[in-house]
């Protein structure tokens, strides 16, 4: 990370986000964009990673370096570009379908390893940019397109998952707090580790279950409880409550080598992207144009 004076604006992208109006995806935009210029870290040391859905048009409107991949494949792009260049501040964003749905192998296998960067689900249990589906995180008796009758299947815990899995930071947030979403989003990209933050993010156009009103009353914040964040089984226990209660903030939080600390050619020689490619001036030359 870069230390320097930034304001908000600086991550301002040219491009215009293409958002319902209402969508809670502005304030996590809003947010991450406070976020990293607080902790003062320069653009140009940022890459955002993405799949596909609305939410992950996220790189277009955040002024970073930024790589719109394929569905579901967003944390195997971002940690390939993190163990490529370790000095880097990566940080995946997405949705619920992308990222639990056609991407839920590459979450666990991620966690586990506890690859350093900062994955950030924008949650709004449905899939939105196809219109309407149900997704990993829709309630059940959901009446959406692909499920006129209701909702059989029963939704994944986000948070329990990515404790179980291994997580060293998780966490979950409300597109409609933006100071508490802000200091979420500076601590999981302080943390040195997988950082997985959950938010609530309503869909106004096709969730009607899960918008504004609903959570309102529901959200609480666990930093009012005095949860202890290293208690893990007090963290899935907060993390299952799903009724008048719905909690928000850090669950879990433990310190563990990443996986850069761990792999024995990163610790010597800097980042892999800056190294000789070990290939005479002639093979490079052949290679590039076989790619061209």
């Amino acid at each position: 990370m870069t230390a320097t004076e930034l304001s908000p604006k600086d991550f301002k992208s040219k491009i215009n986000p293409d958002w319902c109006p209402g969508c809670g995806d502005f304030g996590v935009l809003n947010g991450l964009q406070r976020a990293c210029a607080e902790l003062g870290i320069a653009p140009h040391t940022i890459v955002n990673v993405s799949g596909i859905g609305c939410s992950s048009n996220f790189p277009g409107y955040f002024k970073a370096y930024g790589m719109h991949t394929l569905h579901g494949r967003s944390l195997a792009y971002a940690a390939g570009v993190q163990l490529a260049n370790h000095e880097l501040t990566v940080i995946a964003t997405g949705g619920d379908g992308d990222g639990y749905g056609i991407g839920g192998n590459h979450l666990t296998h991620i966690a586990r390893r506890n690859v350093n960067l900062t994955y950030i689900v924008m949650n709004n249990q449905i899939y939105g940019l196809t219109t309407g589906q149900v997704s990993p995180t829709s309630r059940p008796g959901a009446k959406t397109k692909s499920t006129p009758f209701g909702n059989l299947e029963t939704p994944i815990n986000p948070i329990t998952s990515a404790i179980m899995a291994g997580a060293t930071f998780v966490a979950r947030g409300y597109s409609a707090d933006g100071k508490h979403l802000t200091e979420l989003m500076k601590k999981a990209i302080q943390h040195n580790g997988f950082a997985l933050i959950d938010i609530f993010s309503p869909c106004v156009t096709f969730n009607k279950d899960n918008s504004y009103d609903f959570f309102k009353p529901r959200v609480k914040k666990l930093e009012d409880e005095g949860h202890d964040t290293s208690d893990w089984k007090a963290a899935c226990e907060k993390a299952l409550e799903w009724g008048d209660t719905i909690y928000t903030g850090l669950f879990l939080q433990r310190e563990q080598p990443t996986l850069s600390d761990l792999e024995p050619v990163l610790k010597e020689g800097g980042p892999l992207a800056r190294r000789p490619l070990g290939l005479s001036t002639e093979d490079s030359a052949r290679i590039i144009k076989r790619m061209c």
